[in-house]
Parts: C-alpha cells; structure tokens; sequence
C-alpha cells in the first residue's frame, strides 16, 4: 500500500485533471505514477513538460534502455516494472536486452555506450571523467545528445525517488530491482 496517497481520477486536483486526462487519452489508462504525482498539479505540469521535450530526443529503444538502467540503479521496482513492459511492448525491446540494459549495458553498441554513461552519471550523481564522455562522443553521441541522456538520469531519478518515497502500488507486471538483472 502507498505511503502517500494516489488520488482517483475524480479526486485529483482541478488543475491536474486536464493533464491526467490527456495522459488517459495517450496511454489508455492513467498509471499510478501519473495521479500520484498531479496530487501535485505544479509538479504534474513540470514532469509531463519535461517528459514530453525529452520523448523528442534520442529514439525510445535508447530512452527505454536509460530508464531500464537508472531504475536498476536506484533500485525501484515501480519503475523497473513499468519500463520493462514499456520496452518490451513499446520499444519492442527483446528480455534479453532488457536484462542487459539492467546491468547498464547494451548487446548494440552505440546504445551501450549511452546506457553504460548513464547508468554512471545515476551511481556516481553526475561525478563522470573525461573519458566517461569520450567514449559517449566516441559511439557517435552529439554534445547536446549527451546533456539529452543527463537529462534522461534526471527524469527517471526523480520518478525513481518518489516511487521509492512514496512507495507507490505497482500497476504493472512487477519486476524486482533485488532480483538478478
């Protein structure tokens, strides 16, 4: 059970409700994560804003495969589960790869390198070398491509955190962050 509360759709916040609505109309259902944070419309605004800029960067397999990592990394199991049906039923993303992408890694290799570099960027909170953004450059990566991936960490950490904060009720097929990648 959620330690803060999920507001039901009727209940949610009149200025949430417009959003959430366009969140039910894109996905066909409005996941926990979305009414848990319109309990909050200014946030609600700020994440969907943010979420819907970076949905234009990078390609979703790669935008998947970040969110796999990092959620691995800070041990979420809300967002591992709901990444791991989004991957495979969005991104069409193979469980092979998914168990790869867990472990900040990538059977593609340029994919492995952004993956790798943000897994790192979300363990060492930004604290990366210059070789860290070399070999991102290296497999290709633009400069703005890479602060698109740092903004990527930043988004599913801040999921991340308030699903752990919260720990919200898993809406997905649940997958554990404890369990070998």
């Amino acid at each position: 059970m959620s330690r803060v509360s999920i507001p039901a759709l009727d209940a949610a916040p009149e200025a949430s409700k417009p959003i959430l609505d366009a969140v039910h109309k894109q996905l066909g259902v409005v996941p926990n994560l979305f009414r848990l944070i319109g309990s909050s419309p200014a946030a609600l605004a700020g994440f969907t804003s943010f979420q819907g800029a970076l949905s234009k960067t990078l390609d979703v397999k790669t935008r998947e495969r970040i969110a796999l990592a990092v959620a691995q990394v800070n041990g979420c199991d809300y967002c591992l589960s709901a990444h791991t049906y989004l991957g495979i039923n969005l991104a069409k993303i193979s469980p092979e790869e998914i168990a790869l992408n867990r472990k900040g890694e990538s059977g593609d290799m340029k994919a492995n390198a952004a993956v790798s570099f943000a897994a790192k960027v979300a363990r060492e909170r930004g604290h990366v070398g210059d070789g860290d953004i070399a070999v991102v450059r290296n497999a290709g990566f633009t400069d703005a491509q890479i602060v698109e991936i740092v903004a990527l960490v930043a988004e599913n950490s801040f999921t991340n955190y308030l699903n752990e904060v919260a720990k919200t009720d898993i809406d997905f097929p649940v997958v554990h962050a404890a369990e070998a990648a």
